[in-house]
């Protein structure tokens, strides 16, 4: 297998309109940094918004999406995430460490980020996080490790999509069901290393 790692962030947020989006944030990958995000509308529609034809091809064999749109995006500020593009604006305000993050935090981070780490605490994440898991097939032959290393609540978020106002701060509710694994329905931001494992020779 062919191992690739992803270091970043993701923030999972949902909205009184009944919009949910899962933002990546991903500062070292093998495509470079970059961001992209996920979104779900009220009627089920899962759509893939990413910055570049090679990071779409990437995602979209990972994850399942009924529309793919290329476009530029960024992602700025830290205790407040400017999310932008021509579909999608977004300002989420990032507050303090959850429980969960300060668990985190005592986690040697060698250890952490390690594939071996998210076998281990898989079982747990799915009894303490409902639709959360830190591993499992990605489709294509691929397995995926999600490795947490901090997590912090949003607090607050409001922003567009296609124009239309997304209303307030909201629970991830229902699973927008773009892979294996749901963020967690609480609002928030997971700081992780992503390991995907490719068929083909190690490299």
């Amino acid at each position: 297998m062919t191992r690739q790692r992803f270091e970043g962030a993701i923030a999972g947020v949902g909205s009184t309109s009944g919009v949910r989006v899962v933002v990546g944030r991903w500062e070292r990958s093998p495509l470079g940094a970059f961001a992209d995000a996920m979104v779900a509308t009220p009627e089920g529609r899962r759509i893939l918004l990413a910055p570049s034809q090679e990071v779409a091809d990437f995602v979209a064999s990972t994850y399942s999406f009924d529309e793919v749109r290329i476009e530029p995006f960024d992602v700025t500020g830290d205790a407040t995430w400017q999310v932008r593009s021509p579909s999608l604006t977004l300002a989420l305000a990032v507050g303090r460490r959850t429980w969960l993050g300060r668990l985190l935090r005592m986690v040697p981070r060698r250890l952490a980020t390690s594939p071996a780490w998210c076998t281990v605490t898989d079982p747990v994440a799915r009894l303490v996080l409902r639709g959360v898991r830190t591993r499992g097939s990605a489709g294509n032959g691929r397995r995926e490790f999600y490795a947490a290393t901090d997590h912090r609540a949003v607090v607050s978020a409001s922003g567009t999509l296609d124009g239309a106002p997304l209303g307030a701060l909201a629970p991830v509710s229902p699973e927008p069901g773009f892979g294996f694994s749901s963020t967690p329905a609480r609002p928030s931001v997971t700081t992780l290393v992503t390991t995907v494992e490719l068929p083909g020779r190690r490299g």
